[in-house]
Formats: C-alpha cells, sequence, structure tokens
C-alpha cells in the first residue's frame, strides 16, 4: 500500500464516504418516506426541531443565488474545485484531527455538489428553533458536517500548538 493511504487518511476517505452516503439518504427519507417533497412542507418533531422543506439556490447563508442554469453549473463548478483542494489537502495531511475535519467538509460538499447537480438547488430540511426563532437557517447534514469540520480546524488553528520536532 502506498505511503499516501496511511491509516488516518483511509479512516478520513471512509468518513468522508459515510457523511455523503448519509446524506443522501436523509435526504432521500425526508422527501420520499416523510413526503416533504414541496418548499415548506412541515413534519414537527421536537418543541425545538422540525423538519421543514426548503430549496437552497445559493451557497453558505444563501448568499451567491443561482438564479439561471449558468450561474448553477459555475457554482458547481467552483464548488467542485474546492472539495477537489481539500481532498488534496486531506491526502497530504498528517495529523489525524485535521484529517478528521477535512474528510466531514468534504463529505458534505460532495453531498451538496450532487444535490445541485441533479436539481438545481440543494435540499434543506433541518429546522432548529426556540418558539419563533431560529437562530440557524434551515440546514441539512452535509451542512452540518461541512461546519463542524471548519470549526474543528479554527479551533485547533488558533488554540492548538503543536509541540516542536526535538
Amino acid at each position: 500500500m502506498s505511503a499516501i493511504f496511511t491509516r488516518p487518511r483511509l479512516f478520513g476517505l471512509s468518513l468522508a464516504a459515510l457523511i455523503y452516503v448519509a446524506d443522501r439518504w436523509l435526504k432521500h427519507f425526508v422527501v420520499n418516506t416523510l413526503g416533504l417533497d414541496r418548499v415548506g412542507d412541515h413534519y414537527p418533531l421536537l418543541p425545538f426541531f422540525d423538519l421543514t422543506r426548503v430549496n437552497n439556490y445559493g451557497i453558505s447563508l444563501g448568499m451567491f443565488q443561482a438564479t439561471s442554469m449558468e450561474m448553477r453549473w459555475m457554482l458547481v463548478g467552483v464548488t467542485t474545485l474546492i472539495a477537489i483542494g481539500v481532498l488534496v489537502w486531506m491526502m497530504r495531511e498528517k495529523n489525524k484531527w485535521d484529517i478528521t475535519a477535512l474528510s466531514m467538509i468534504l463529505g458534505g460538499a460532495l453531498g451538496n455538489i450532487y444535490d445541485r447537480g441533479t436539481y438545481g438547488y440543494v435540499i434543506d430540511f433541518a429546522d432548529f428553533h426556540i418558539g419563533t426563532f431560529r437562530p440557524f437557517m434551515i440546514f441539512n447534514l452535509a451542512d452540518a458536517a461541512i461546519s463542524v469540520g471548519v470549526v474543528i480546524l479554527l479551533a485547533r488553528a488558533l488554540f492548538i500548538r503543536e509541540k516542536p520536532a526535538t
């Protein structure tokens, strides 16, 4: 086995694949099994968490809305290039925590890229709220994985200092 496929990197690739598959399955379950197939369809779960169907034509926080076919494919292209960059970074990385974070970002990105390429938008449904207050926009598993991965990378960069090699 090549030195590039170390145990942490194989774990990272497996985690990215697991997140992608879980995201695809969950979106299929929400849309087809629960029947949330139209924007605004709603399924209450807990007093603070519902499933509410939203089609996200933009990227993070709804920015850069793809209002035309050209913009849609431009977003697919840009996010695919970013995902490739994350994959290359992950395959060069040695630290297992950074590999884990990058794999979460990669798996989530692939799930959202699939949606945008297939449907023209990303399917969002996770609706966390406190009464009528919504501290987050409606999101999906892929978004959550990307966010957690970014937080891990930022926390490691800001608060964790590696010991110098002696």
